[in-house]
C-alpha cells in the first residue's frame, strides 16, 4: 500500500511540473505576441509592382428600380466597395456602408434632417460629409457600452448620380486592387515564399 501511494504523490508531482511547464510556456508567447517585432519585411514579386494610381470613375452601384424610398437607404456595391444610397426628399446620397466603430451596414438606417442614423449604435452621420454629427456618437443604450471603447469616426463619402437604368457612384475603381496586393502577398508570405517556393 506504501508504494502504491508514493506513484500517486509522484504522479502529481509530475503532473504539477508539466502544468508549470505549460503555463510558463504559454506566458512566454503570450507576451512574445506583444513584443515589438524588427523583423524588415523585404519585398516580393507581389508587393514590389508599382501601385496603381487612384482613378475616381462613375459606376454602377445600384439599379433605377433599387433607389429607396424617401427616408430610408439601400446598399450596393461600387468598385468593389460597399456603398450605402440614401435617399433624402427624393436626393440621393453615397456613403461607406460600414458604421464604425463595430462595422454593421449604415444602410439599414434611418435618414432625416440631413443625417443618417446607425440603428445599433445610434451614431447619426452626416449626409454630406460622412462626419458624426455633433454629440450623436454611440447614443443608443447599447451604442453607450460599446462607443465608450472607440474614438467617434465618420464614415466616406462619394458624388452620386441617377440615370435612366442604374444610380452610379464615382470611387476609385483603382482602391480594390491596391488593396488585394497587399493582402495577398501578406497570405502568400505566410504559407511559403510570394515566389512559390518554401522557407
Amino acid at each position: 500500500p506504501q508504494h502504491g501511494r508514493n506513484s500517486q504523490v509522484s504522479y502529481t508531482l509530475d503532473q504539477y511540473r508539466k502544468m508549470k511547464l505549460i503555463v510558463l510556456a504559454s506566458a512566454v508567447v503570450g507576451a512574445a505576441a506583444f513584443a515589438p517585432n524588427s523583423v524588415s519585411r523585404q519585398g516580393t514579386s507581389l508587393n514590389m509592382a508599382a501601385k496603381l494610381k487612384p482613378k475616381l470613375q462613375y459606376v454602377p452601384c445600384i439599379s433605377a428600380d433599387d433607389i429607396p424610398e424617401v427616408g430610408r437607404a439601400t446598399s450596393g456595391v461600387a468598385g468593389g466597395l460597399a456603398i450605402c444610397i440614401a435617399n433624402e426628399g427624393g436626393k440621393l446620397w453615397a456613403l461607406g456602408d460600414k458604421c464604425p466603430p463595430i462595422n454593421q451596414p449604415l444602410s439599414f438606417g434611418k435618414v432625416e434632417d440631413g443625417c443618417i442614423c446607425d440603428p445599433v449604435l445610434g451614431t447619426k452621420f452626416n449626409l454630406k460629409t460622412g462626419q458624426v454629427a455633433d454629440g450623436d456618437w454611440c447614443c443608443s443604450p447599447i451604442g453607450k457600452i460599446v462607443g465608450g471603447l472607440f474614438e467617434s469616426g465618420g464614415v466616406p463619402t462619394y458624388s452620386c448620380k441617377a440615370n435612366k437604368n442604374v444610380v452610379e457612384v464615382q470611387v476609385d475603381v483603382n482602391y480594390k486592387a491596391n488593396y488585394e496586393s497587399d493582402y495577398w502577398a501578406g497570405l502568400l508570405d505566410a504559407q511559403g515564399k510570394s515566389n512559390g517556393k518554401y522557407y
